[in-house]
C-alpha cells in the first residue's frame, strides 16, 4: 500500500543506500554498503568548495567479510566523494569491527568502537545496517544450521512476525511456537 499523497513541496536532498551480498567461493561471505547523497541545487561549505546541483556529496563504500557465525573477518572502506579533506581519516578505525559479531550487540559494538569522534556518522549508518543484510543474504545457510542443532530459526523472537508466540510461528515452526504441543514436547 502506498503513501498517501503528499503536500505540494520540491525534492532538496536524496540519499541512497544500497546493500548487496555475496558467498565466496571460500565459504565466506562479503556484505557491500554503498551511500550517496545528493542535493538538487549548488550550494558552498565556506572555504571547502561548491557543490552544484546533483554532485555527490557523499560517496561512500563498505565491504564486510563475515564468516558463518557473523564474525566480521576483513572490511574495506572506500569514501570516493566526501565534503572535507578530514573525512578521510575515518576510514582507518573502520578495522576496530573485526573480530565483532554481527549477531546482538551489533550496533553497540559499532558505537564503542566508532562512536562521535572516533569515526564517521555516515560510515556507521552503513555498518549497522549491514547486519541485517548479511543476515538476509545468509538466512538459508543460518537457518539450515538451526535446524540440524535442533534449533529454532535465527529470525526467531526478532520482530512482531517471528513472534515465539504468534500465529505465523503457529503456522510454519509449530515445534517452536510457545504454547503448542509440539513445543512442550521438546522442554
Amino acid at each position: 500500500m502506498p503513501l498517501s499523497p503528499a503536500q505540494p513541496r520540491h525534492l532538496l536532498h536524496t540519499r541512497q543506500a544500497c546493500y548487496e551480498g555475496f558467498e565466496r567461493d571460500d565459504g565466506l561471505f562479503d556484505i557491500e554498503a554503498s551511500l550517496l547523497d545528493t542535493k538538487t541545487f549548488a550550494f558552498e561549505v565556506p572555504g571547502e568548495r561548491i557543490w552544484e546541483a546533483g554532485d555527490a556529496v557523499h560517496r561512500m563504500f563498505i565491504r564486510l567479510t563475515v564468516d558463518l557465525q557473523l564474525t566480521v573477518q576483513d572490511i574495506e572502506v572506500a569514501m570516493d566523494d566526501r565534503p572535507h579533506p578530514e573525512c578521510i581519516g575515518a576510514q582507518a578505525p573502520m578495522r576496530r569491527v573485526i573480530g565483532c559479531s554481527l549477531r546482538r550487540g551489533w550496533r553497540q559494538a559499532i558505537e564503542e568502537r566508532l562512536g562521535k569522534l572516533q569515526g564517521c556518522a555516515h560510515l556507521r549508518e552503513l555498518l549497522f545496517n549491514m547486519g541485517t543484510a548479511a543476515f538476509q543474504t545468509m538466512a538459508r545457510k543460518l537457518n539450515q544450521a538451526q535446524e540440524q542443532a535442533g534449533l529454532p530459526p535465527a529470525a526467531m523472537g526478532g520482530c512482531l512476525a517471528w513472534d515465539p508466540r504468534g500465529a505465523m510461528v503457529a503456522r510454519i515452526y509449530p515445534q517452536f511456537h510457545i504454547g503448542s504441543p509440539a513445543s512442550k514436547d521438546q522442554a
